[in-house]
């Protein structure tokens, strides 16, 4: 079979035959054929929560990053160990009650951030045993090494804009069952952020914030939950994007590089993908903003940035892995996947497929197509930008088979460690 797909805005190129694909496997033994590479199922088909839509216990459709529901004022509140958003009924102790069916009117506490400063909506359960220490933040906000100053007026809706972010990420991170650390539980693999912003010092001189990653810290600039600020260095730059989500999803990616790569078996299957990482980095990225990315850098690299060392090669593809899967995800929830989409109004050669079975490797790329050119023809419509601009080449497809081998071994070894 050939597969021979070439879709703008959004395009994809797949110029192998199937057999052929199959042969590559990244130089792996046969028998890793069918389980990595041909057989990609929905990555939610494996998750008890397939959506982030929900309903309150009153059957108004909620969504995750709401508090209130709008038909009844009932609060609402995620739920991080069953990935559910709930309605809440007060309790004793300042305690709440989960509505939701499954849970047998559960008991939880509210963060505190949610609680006191309105930047949260994530809920902590409150089985805890009787002289604990009752742990005052959710599982995302305990991540946090260094919140902006909030004497700033400004500063705390910046920061109430990268906590959504950041919960969004911590949502795909969990339903993909990675393994999570806290950087005060595990020194050496945690996880912590940092929300900083530029110092103005005496006489004039701004001292910057660098957005990065080092060590299991990720630290943000939080001029980039400035609309307009984040738009002007968009331009600047000449990205087709720049999105708070999609830093939170790069910096992630360079931790799960450390996680899930370095020292593992994993390594030389990198190495053949996106080179070498061992290439001196700070040359290499200098060498990029001083030259910029290759003529034909589309053929290999999901972005310009890509090129510059193989360690943003991973961390950009890693983002847009997300990104698919996540936008995929919310698409069947509102029955948008599951059945073709029909590009051509007068093609009567239109069949549905709402079958609950696994979808071949082929198949989710070609959702993802198809998906990708009826929103990007939306926003079009309503004179907006394209909502994924971007070419997937196949090399880049074959980056991103990798990837999702690789978060399947880190399924593992959550597993494992639970």
């Amino acid at each position: 079979m050939h597969l021979h797909v070439f879709l703008y805005p959004f395009a994809l190129r797949l110029n192998e035959t199937s057999s052929n694909i199959e042969s590559y496997i990244y130089g792996r033994p046969s028998k890793y054929k069918e389980t990595y590479f041909y057989i990609w199922p929905y990555p939610w088909h494996r998750r008890r929560i397939a959506m982030k839509t929900y309903h309150c216990t009153c059957g108004q459709i909620t969504f995750f990053e709401n508090v209130v529901c709008v038909a009844c004022t009932r609060e609402l509140g995620f739920l991080p160990d069953v990935l559910l958003l709930s309605s809440l009924e007060p309790a004793e102790n300042d305690l709440f009650r989960a509505t939701e069916a499954t849970l047998a009117n559960q008991l939880y506490r509210k963060c505190q951030n949610y609680a006191k400063e309105s930047v949260c909506n994530w809920m902590i359960p409150a089985g805890t045993a009787p002289g604990a220490i009752i742990e005052p933040f959710c599982a995302s906000c305990r991540l946090n090494q260094t919140i902006p100053d909030l004497s700033r007026q400004q500063n705390h809706e910046l920061w109430a804009k990268m906590e959504r972010a950041k919960r969004r990420l911590l949502y795909s991170l969990l339903s993909l069952n990675l393994p999570i650390a806290n950087k005060l539980d595990d020194p050496q693999q945690g996880l912590a952020f940092a929300f900083l912003e530029d110092i103005e010092k005496p006489g004039g001189v701004v001292s910057k914030v660098m957005t990065g990653y080092e060590n299991g810290l990720i630290t943000l600039n939080i001029i980039e939950a400035d609309d307009l600020a984040r738009e002007k260095i968009r331009l600047a730059m000449g990205e087709p994007q720049r999105t708070l989500l999609g830093h939170f999803r790069h910096e992630i990616g360079h931790y799960y590089w450390d996680r899930l790569i370095r020292r593992t078996d994993f390594l030389d299957t990198f190495r053949l993908l996106f080179g070498n990482d061992e290439l001196d980095y700070m040359p290499a990225l200098q060498s990029y903003y001083a030259s910029g990315a290759p003529a034909n850098w589309r053929e290999n690299f999901i972005s310009a940035y890509s090129t510059a060392h193989p360690w943003e090669d991973w961390a950009e593809s890693w983002a847009h892995f997300i990104h698919i899967q996540d936008t995929l995800e919310v698409a069947s929830s509102f029955g948008l996947v599951g059945q073709a989409i029909r590009l051509d109004p007068g093609s009567a050669a239109f069949k549905s497929d709402s079958s609950g079975r696994e979808k071949t490797f082929e198949e989710i790329i070609q959702a993802w197509a198809d998906l990708t050119i009826a929103l990007n023809s939306i926003n079009r419509c309503m004179g907006l930008p394209d909502a994924y601009p971007f070419v997937l080449s196949s090399t880049i497809v074959k980056k991103f088979a990798f990837i999702f081998e690789v978060i399947s071994a880190g399924h593992s070894e959550r597993r494992a460690n639970q």
